[in-house]
């Protein structure tokens, strides 16, 4: 394969929003008490993250359909291998190894998307209602592991994945309402699975201080990012005079996790409104290039795959961005190719680099699917 057959626009979107973190992340050095030299580190990771996604862009993606179900069953083991290694803020959710640790829940959604699309590439594999039900589990699986860790954010991530996949698979309103109707039907039992800290969080979206009101305890975090949003105007402070920046305390732009869960707040801060329309803008490029490729695509495999990589990164963008401005409870959910850290930097990289690699071969093996077998005559 060529390497001008892969489209250039998608590393360069990842690239600008990657440098966009940096820049938040370095402003989170100067405002809040963060390790000195975050910002480097996130160079770095950034780097192996621009030499992972040209990797996985290069070789053909057909090797990934016959190991999606290989994949996802050792990620599953890596989900529950976290209780082998002692909590980090109380939560189970690294894998240390030497001075190496890394995340299994942020590699788990591109797990889930390939066995999702290994699962629905073939068209009679969810075309009644109990084909829908090993989709149902490949999620839910993941689900209850990661929320058990605990961590809410990332669990809420792969459901929008399965429905997103699930229609451009082909399965009807019918099933995709009854699917629905089942999750709704389940949030009791999500509420009970769910930790003190994380209702209060669900709960503070409902108990939002007014300006000039004392936040509680749980809507600190929510008060804080609304707060940095404020600080920074239209134009940021980036463009503030000193007489402005020096009228502002310390204190008042501080902000819980600046540099992971609140960068966008952190970057709203140092270039305003203006700033955060930017930075959206290149997400909205970035999910329009992906369906673009979606569309083009005539292999099925391939398609579905970009299809959930652009779902997991633009639901993780709405729930982000949705938490910070008070519209979504806080979940500490990182916004992807901003927010420091290497696991979920390079479990996007992967994502990305697979979308580069079907957008080179967008027919690719389409004769060959169509001729062969479907399960139910194969059966």
């Amino acid at each position: 394969m060529a390497w001008r057959q892969i489209p250039g626009t998608i590393p360069l979107l990842a690239l600008a929003l990657m440098a966009c973190g940096w820049v938040a992340i370095a402003r989170s050095e100067e405002i809040a008490d963060i390790p000195s030299g975050t910002a480097w580190r996130q160079a770095i990771w950034s780097a192996a993250a621009m030499a992972v996604m040209f990797s996985v862009a290069a070789p053909s993606y057909r090797l990934t359909i016959r190991i999606a179900y290989l994949g996802f069953g050792v990620t599953v083991v890596a989900l529950v291998s976290v209780y082998l290694f002692g909590p980090i803020n109380g939560a189970h959710r690294w894998i240390r190894l030497g001075p190496v640790g890394f995340q299994p829940s942020e590699f788990a959604k591109i797990a889930v998307v390939l066995a999702l699309a290994r699962y629905l590439m073939y068209r009679d594999s969810a075309s009644s209602w109990l084909g829908v039900l090993a989709p149902l589990a490949i999620t839910l699986v993941p689900i209850w592991l990661v929320l058990k860790e605990p961590d809410l954010g990332t669990s809420l991530v792969f459901l929008p994945v399965l429905f997103a996949m699930l229609y451009a698979s082909g399965v009807g309103p019918r099933r995709l309402a009854a699917i629905a109707v089942v999750g709704l039907l389940a949030m009791p039992m999500l509420w009970g699975q769910m930790s003190r800290d994380q209702r209060s969080r669900v709960t503070a979206l409902w108990e939002q201080s007014t300006p000039g009101q004392s936040p509680t305890p749980a809507g600190y975090h929510l008060h804080q990012a609304k707060r940095m949003f404020a600080l920074g105007g239209y134009f940021g402070s980036v463009f503030a005079d000193d007489a402005t920046a020096a009228a502002e305390s310390q204190a008042d732009r501080r902000v819980p996790e600046p540099h992971t869960d609140s960068i966008f707040s952190v970057f709203g801060e140092r270039f305003g409104i203006v700033g955060c329309g930017g930075v959206l803008l290149l997400y909205a490029l970035l999910l329009w290039r992906g369906l673009t490729i979606a569309q083009k695509t005539g292999e099925p495999f391939g398609r579905l795959v970009v299809v959930g990589v652009m779902a997991m990164i633009g639901f993780q963008v709405i729930i982000n961005t949705g938490m910070l401005v008070g519209l979504l409870p806080i979940t500490g959910l990182p916004l992807p190719l901003m927010s420091y850290g290497g696991s979920g930097l390079l479990a996007t990289a992967i994502g990305l680099g697979l979308v580069m690699n079907i957008a080179a071969r967008p027919g690719y093996e389409m004769a060959a699917h169509r001729n062969r077998p479907s399960r139910a005559r194969a059966a």
